[in-house]
């Protein structure tokens, strides 16, 4: 059998051109759309058709139907603020003020002045030297005591310079002085806060107290 030979014609011209053109664009556009209509009749429902569909998340759907939304059924109710009432009582200020209390002053102590049990003026001295007292304590110059012949020992005495006014209270601990128109031997420290040790001696106004 003998073979076919198919001729291709050449167009020359802009017409015939134009033509060759028309031809095969509907040639072009009747191909496609038949392979469409074969693919569309042939294909199976499934994991193509799904393929090109968007996919949308499900947290992006919004609620069909208001009920559903939270917000609404989670809102809590308003209710009422309670109303301020005053009580039937008298207001304060209408009420009869009473006087403050006032402070009682707090008394205070006083100590009651010793008792003078004697008294009387004779002549004074001091010592200053380092010994052992009557009543068997060391003997310190700086501090106020002084010695008598027959006074208890601790008994506190009130000498006074009449020159002066200066006086100063001594605890009897030791026995003296031994010299005649004298009744009282000071400690220097004694002595000196009612008159110059320079002195010496010098008659004073004694009291014995209680």
């Amino acid at each position: 059998m003998a073979g076919r030979h198919s001729r291709t014609r050449i167009f020359s011209s802009p017409a015939g051109i134009a033509a060759t053109a028309a031809v095969g664009v509907a040639l072009a556009v009747g191909g496609t759309v038949g392979a469409v209509q074969l693919t569309s009749g042939s294909a199976q429902p499934g994991p193509a058709a799904i393929e090109f569909a968007p996919t949308v998340a499900a947290g992006s759907l919004a609620p069909s139907s208001p009920a559903a939304s939270p917000s609404a059924s989670a809102s809590p109710s308003v209710t009422a603020s309670p109303s301020a009432s005053r009580s039937p009582q008298a207001a304060s200020r209408n009420k009869a003020r009473t006087a403050a209390p006032k402070a009682s002053p707090t008394a205070k102590k006083t100590t009651a002045a010793p008792k003078v049990l004697d008294s009387g003026s004779c002549g004074a001295s001091f010592y200053s030297e380092g010994q052992l007292t009557a009543n068997g304590e060391s003997f310190n110059p700086n501090e106020l005591t002084a010695a008598h012949k027959t006074l208890p020992f601790n008994t506190k005495v009130r000498v006074t310079n009449p020159n002066s006014g200066k006086s100063v209270v001594v605890r009897i601990n030791d026995r003296g002085p031994f010299i005649d128109g004298r009744c009282l031997d000071l400690s220097r420290a004694a002595f000196a806060t009612i008159a110059s040790v320079d002195v010496g001696a010098l008659t004073v106004r004694y009291e014995v107290l209680g």
